[in-house]
């Protein structure tokens, strides 16, 4: 790939993730054009991270916090202090393949309605199967919760191939995904407020509510760990999880009225999901979810609705948890979603 007339970051955040930089970062560089600005934004990392990176791979730019501010809060300053046309976020526990970058890009310059764009993102573990983090694309329906074309709930789909096609979708994924700086920046930025999860699906919401698209490229392929900001066994991800989705219905439903009936048809659904813990027993999975609960009326309303509210065409016109727990749709293919002409 020759260098075009545009400029690109690949932000790496990193947070005591030595020995995923160590396996990931040489591919990362072997596979990576040398005209990309390879940028580690360091969360005030205790391990030898630093001195790894700078005795081995000196050209590599290294932007230092003195406290960890999390993904959001992270990503967010350290965004501030790049300059680029495009930047991409791009976990630590993630194995690029050769070529990975160029479909992103060609995709982008191609649209300038793109504010951002993922690509099929796979398990590192197990390289037949979608990633839960991503997957071929990430989608919300109607009462807020995040699905993908490929996982849904705890469903992850094997990849045969059936995602293959680009697609326009909601979100884009964290762990791996271009962002057009312009847009970014019309949009508000990452919110640091969320610190960890559903940062990204927020960010999405926004852009496309500024008259952006969001897309994924699956001619594109990464394999990603999962888990290594947090794992998923940490009960504390589901407080993140289920705080974070509510203030992201906060702030990006419109009017208030709306907002209101969405939150009537959701909270019984998350406290539903609170007894579900507490007859696996999951009590401290089942505490997250209540204080979460409680929590998620903490910010002034005067916050919300910065940006824009043009239509979102991409939202799932229906209830995922019906489709899921009640119909036994598992499969993002049986949703009929991809052959609707709501969000076309």
């Amino acid at each position: 790939m020759n260098q075009p007339d545009y400029s690109v970051a690949v932000a790496i955040l990193n947070y005591n993730s030595l020995s995923y930089l160590k396996q990931f970062l040489p591919v990362i560089i072997e596979n990576t054009p040398n005209w990309v600005n390879i940028t580690i934004i360091d969360n005030a990392s205790t391990d030898s991270s630093k001195s790894y990176v700078q005795n081995h791979f000196p050209e590599i730019t290294w932007i230092q916090f003195n406290k960890n501010l999390g993904f959001a809060g992270g990503y967010q300053k350290g965004i501030e202090q790049l300059k680029e046309d495009y930047i991409v976020l791009l976990n630590s526990d993630v194995e690029v393949t050769p070529n990975w970058l160029d479909p992103l890009l060609k995709r982008m310059e191609a649209d300038k309605q793109l504010a951002a764009i993922q690509p099929k993102i796979k398990s590192y573990q197990d390289k037949n199967y979608f990633e839960h983090a991503g997957a071929a694309g990430g989608f919300i329906d109607e009462l807020g919760y995040p699905f993908c074309r490929g996982r849904i709930f705890d469903t992850v789909e094997e990849d045969l191939g059936q995602y293959d096609n680009f697609t326009h979708c909601f979100w884009a994924s964290g762990a791996c995904m271009v962002i057009r700086r312009s847009a970014y920046v019309e949009a508000g930025e990452l919110d640091p407020r969320f610190f960890l999860h559903m940062e990204e699906i927020d960010l999405c919401w926004r852009m496309q509510r500024c008259g952006y698209r969001i897309a994924c490229e699956p001619a594109s392929t990464v394999y990603h760990v999962g888990g290594g900001s947090l794992p998923y066994s940490n009960p504390k991800k589901m407080y993140y999880n289920f705080r974070n989705s509510h203030r992201m219905i906060h702030k990006n439903i419109l009017p208030v009225e709306q907002r209101l009936a969405l939150l009537l048809n959701r909270i019984p659904l998350d406290i539903i999901a609170l007894i579900r813990e507490l007859i696996r027993l999951n009590f401290q999975q089942a505490i997250q979810i209540a204080k979460a609960l409680f929590t998620m009326w903490q910010w002034e309303p005067k916050e919300y609705n910065t940006t824009q509210n043009k239509n979102v065409r991409t939202m799932y016109p229906n209830s995922i948890v019906l489709q899921y727990f009640i119909k036994g749709k598992s499969k993002f293919s049986t949703l009929n979603y991809e052959n609707s002409d709501h969000w076309r």
